[in-house]
């Protein structure tokens, strides 16, 4: 069953009501809660990590003063080195025109001052940055896709935003890089702590899968994401991230969705694509050298995601997952037990 969400905050117990129930103002660790932790005002906030579901150490809170933090970074041979990564919470790999990919790489619980190279926005973001209310680090956008973001409330950071620069050792347009502890200093977000992006859950709450030990995500129009399980967790065999600054997965969900046209073309006439993250499709989840099948069901742009099996809802186990959005129609997953 999937766990439920935590709330932001709990309320405060007055002291009176706290020498009724506890007596003795016996603080051991024995009597602490381990789905809270306590603050300086005596409130009682969530201590898992919403785009992890790991939990908050030492004197942190998951609640920040700044929002998710999605950064769209280049994919391909021309961003190597990607920098940053190692410090995302979780990666969503969405298709874009010409058959290749883009990165959107959630920040949160860490923001590195460096990472990029990043990129333009796209409208298939709507669905992916929206459940947890995130606001976007992009280059820039075609003047459609502004307009839809803005339309879907969504609150976006380009270039000429401080902390968004160019590094003049690159090329252009693959030199964009962003400071993300000065672009938070920038954004606005709600009161409340995000919501949790997926049905986190144990490791003993996984079922038992096939063994799945390589991994080929392809997107279509020749890009294929390759991934291998090392015993700890999976390893992209293809990256073009810096050496010692890889993303380290602990779970690679793969779901598989409908891509239509977002009605313009890019500078060199290729037509855009736009991932539907609405609906439902096939879901599979890669945790432990195992593969589980499942399928994965969104309401709308703004709905959490949720996984089931026949045999009831499913939970990921807490921890780094990288999300491989592949095209139903056009792409395909395939892996090997060894």
């Amino acid at each position: 069953m999937r766990r439920a969400q935590l709330t932001t905050a709990l309320i405060a117990v007055t002291g009176l009501l706290l020498a009724g129930c506890g007596g003795g103002g016996d603080s051991s660790d024995g009597d602490k809660k381990p789905a809270s932790q306590q603050v300086a005002n005596s409130e009682e906030v969530a201590s898992t990590w919403p785009l992890t579901g790991l939990p908050v150490t030492g004197d942190e809170a998951a609640e920040k003063t700044y929002p998710v933090l999605v950064t769209k970074i280049d994919n391909t041979y021309s961003s190597a080195p990607q920098l940053g990564l190692s410090k995302a919470d979780m990666v969503v790999e969405e298709l874009v025109e010409g058959g290749l990919t883009r990165l959107a790489a959630f920040f949160y619980s860490e923001l590195p001052t460096t990472v990029g190279p990043v990129r333009s926005m796209r409208a298939s973001d709507i669905g992916i940055v929206s459940p947890v209310k995130a606001s976007v680090v992009t280059s820039g956008a075609a003047g459609r896709t502004i307009a839809r973001i803005k339309g879907a409330g969504i609150q976006f950071f380009q270039e000429g935003a401080a902390g968004i620069s160019r590094d003049t050792s690159r090329s252009a347009p693959y030199n964009v890089f962003a400071d993300l502890t000065t672009v938070a200093k920038s954004a606005e977000k709600d009161a409340s702590r995000p919501e949790d992006y997926l049905p986190w859950g144990d490791e003993k709450d996984f079922p038992g899968g096939q063994k799945a030990v390589k991994i080929a995500a392809t997107f279509g129009g020749g890009h294929t994401t390759n991934w291998t399980y090392d015993g700890k967790g999976y390893t992209n065999e293809n990256t073009f991230a810096a050496d010692g600054d890889h993303f380290p997965a602990d779970t690679v969900l793969v779901l598989r969705v409908k891509v239509g046209d977002a009605g313009y073309l890019d500078p060199a006439g290729n037509p855009v694509p736009e991932t539907k993250f609405t609906g439902k499709g096939q879901a599979m989840i890669f945790h432990d050298g195992k593969l589980v099948r499942g399928t994965w069901s969104k309401t709308d742009l703004k709905s959490p995601l949720t996984l089931s099996t026949r045999a009831g809802d499913l939970t990921v186990p807490a921890g780094h997952t990288w999300i491989e959005l592949v095209p139903a129609a056009t792409g395909n997953v395939t892996f090997t037990k060894q």
